[in-house]
């Protein structure tokens, strides 16, 4: 099924997040989103893990990472 207007659409959870990490790193990000799994001993892992479990901080995090390759 095509979703031409989803601009999500074929991306990791995982490549979004090491995008956002190489770009802001992990204190950076727990201030543009304000979630623990950024703040305490924070990993790809463990966010990832995090957020697969919880819609609103993944939406959080979908919605800098929009953001984001918006400005580059």
């Amino acid at each position: 099924m095509s979703q031409p207007n989803n601009p999500l659409h074929g991306v990791k959870l995982v490549d979004i997040l090491e995008f956002l990490v190489e770009k802001y790193g992990f204190k950076e990000l727990s201030y543009q989103v304000n979630i623990n799994c950024f703040k305490k001993d924070p990993s790809i892992k463990s966010s990832l893990k995090f957020l697969r479990k919880t819609p609103w901080a993944r939406e959080k995090v979908e919605q800098l990472y929009l953001q984001s390759i918006n400005i580059n």
